[in-house]
C-alpha cells in the first residue's frame, strides 16, 4: 500500500522521531509531551511514525496559561512569579505531565516563537526545555532555556521540536 499524504513534516522532524520511537520501542518506554510554542509539532511528529502508539502515550498542548493550570495543574504562583518561559514553568509542565500520564518520561516545551512575544530580557527565539522522568529525584531539575534567535516562527518551533526529541531519546544527558 503507497503511504500518500498531503501534509509532509520536514524530514529531519521525520527522522528524529523515528529515531525516538524506535529507541524507546526497544526500551520498553512510554512518553509524553506538553508543548506551548511547538503546538504539537513533537507529537506530529512521532505520530508520523508507524507503530508510535507503542511508545507515545499522550500529548498536551498548553497553549496559555490558563491550559497550562487548568489541563497540567502549573500553579498560578510558578506562572506568576517565573512567567510562562521559565525554567521553574517547564519543570512544572514536566512533572505535571509525568504524573497525569504515568508515563517514563515526559518532556516540556515552552517558549517564544515570534514574530511578537518577545522581550529584552526573553527575545524572540528563547525556548525552555524540561523532562521528568518516572523514579528520578523530583529535586534534580533537568531543563534548560535555548536561545535560537529569530529564526522566524517555523524555525524556531523546528528547532524546540528538534531539542525536545532529543530529550525523549533513552539516556539522553539532558537539554
Amino acid at each position: 500500500m503507497n503511504e500518500r499524504s498531503d501534509f509532509t513534516l520536514p524530514r529531519e522532524l521525520v527522522d528524529m522521531a523515528r529515531k525516538v520511537v524506535e529507541a524507546n520501542r526497544a526500551a520498553g518506554l512510554r512518553v509524553a509531551t506538553a508543548e506551548s510554542c511547538t503546538g504539537g509539532l513533537v507529537a506530529a511528529a512521532l505520530t508520523e511514525i508507524p507503530g508510535s502508539s507503542e511508545v507515545l502515550e499522550a500529548s498536551f498542548v498548553t497553549y496559555s496559561n490558563e491550559a497550562k493550570q487548568g489541563l497540567l495543574g502549573v500553579s498560578s504562583d510558578v506562572l506568576e512569579t517565573f512567567g510562562a518561559v521559565s525554567i521553574a514553568t517547564a519543570w512544572a509542565m514536566a512533572q505535571r505531565t509525568l504524573v497525569k500520564t504515568g508515563t517514563d518520561v515526559a518532556v516540556a516545551i515552552t517558549g517564544i516563537a515570534g514574530p511578537g512575544g518577545g522581550s529584552e530580557k526573553k527575545p524572540v527565539g528563547t525556548v525552555v526545555f524540561a523532562r521528568a522522568r518516572r523514579g528520578a529525584d523530583p529535586d534534580e531539575v533537568v531543563a534548560d532555556l535555548k536561545e535560537f534567535g529569530d529564526l522566524g516562527r517555523g524555525g524556531v518551533r523546528l528547532q524546540a521540536a528538534l531539542c525536545a526529541l532529543e530529550l525523549l531519546m533513552p539516556g539522553a544527558d539532558g537539554p
